[in-house]
């Protein structure tokens, strides 16, 4: 069960309960700060090997993604800041051409993310600027310091967002907020993130990983047929009209009933007993 090893990308496995055999959370920590965790192609081949693996690991439950945070500065010299990811690394764009920039976002690491069956949560604290804010907003749920910024910036390179931000942004900001992070390419600070829906939940660094890993473990402790079925389902109120969605929502819940998970979940609630599924 050893995820795949990187030089810029670490995982490290937690399990979900001290008590019971239930599974693990894998945390992916992106670990370039000197760069800021900017995204390269490295970093970006070991996300995909990293969702590859974790959908082959029926017991690692829940990915938690973040950055890794500044290193101690040489002696004088100022700290750089923190950063969940900073962008692009934008030294890869020198000299591409459009064949070249069309294949590395067109199958990308971010779209492996947002694929992933499995529950993910973003663990932002610092930056998370350009492609930074694209990871984010390709995990499920959102939670940030209240340090951290959000932004896409891409207008004040001449370009715009390439990994899914016009898209997944407006969906969870609306139309006009999208517009405008977009278009203006200001950055958004964490309470501003939170009230206008890009974050679930801002708190302190110091409470940031405890407040993940608590969220990660109640997820995990859950069905793991019904956790992907569920995503599934909030999904489908992206690509489908309401009506199609509804229907689809309803057909996927009746199919559940035909689950083993259904059966001891009903059983355990009627019962008061602690539901221990098949499907951890």
């Amino acid at each position: 069960m050893n995820p795949p090893e990187s030089d810029v990308v670490n995982v490290e496995l937690h399990p979900i309960s001290e008590e019971d055999d239930v599974g693990y959370i894998a945390c992916l920590t992106i670990d370039r700060p000197d760069k800021l965790n900017a995204l390269n192609a490295d970093v970006m081949a070991s996300l995909k090997a990293v969702c590859a693996w974790m959908e082959e690991e029926e017991n690692v439950r829940v990915l938690v993604v973040t950055g890794a945070p500044p290193n101690a500065p040489p002696e004088g010299k100022r700290a750089k800041p923190y950063a969940f990811v900073a962008g692009a690394d934008i030294t890869e764009f020198v000299g591409a051409g459009r064949e070249t920039i069309r294949e590395r976002f067109t199958d990308n690491a971010v779209e492996a993310l947002w694929d992933l069956s499995k529950p993910t949560i973003a663990m932002v604290d610092g930056f998370a600027l350009g492609g930074g804010c694209e990871v984010a907003c390709s995990c499920d749920i959102r939670v940030a310091s209240d340090r951290s910024t959000f932004g896409t910036p891409e207008i004040n390179l001449g370009l715009i967002p390439g990994y899914g931000a016009t898209q997944r942004l407006e969906r969870l900001v609306g139309y006009g907020k999208a517009h405008e992070m977009v278009m203006t390419g200001d950055m958004v600070p964490a309470e501003e993130a939170h009230r206008i829906g890009l974050v679930n939940h801002v708190v302190a660094p110091e409470e940031l990983k405890s407040t993940v890993m608590n969220m990660a473990r109640r997820i995990g402790s859950k069905s793991s047929h019904a956790l992907r079925v569920g995503k599934r389902a909030v999904r489908a109120a992206l690509d489908e009209g309401l009506t199609d969605g509804v229907a689809y929502e309803a057909e996927i819940f009746a199919e559940m009933f035909d689950s083993e998970d259904q059966k001891i979940g009903v059983h355990a609630f009627v019962n008061r007993e602690k539901a221990v599924w098949k499907h951890r």
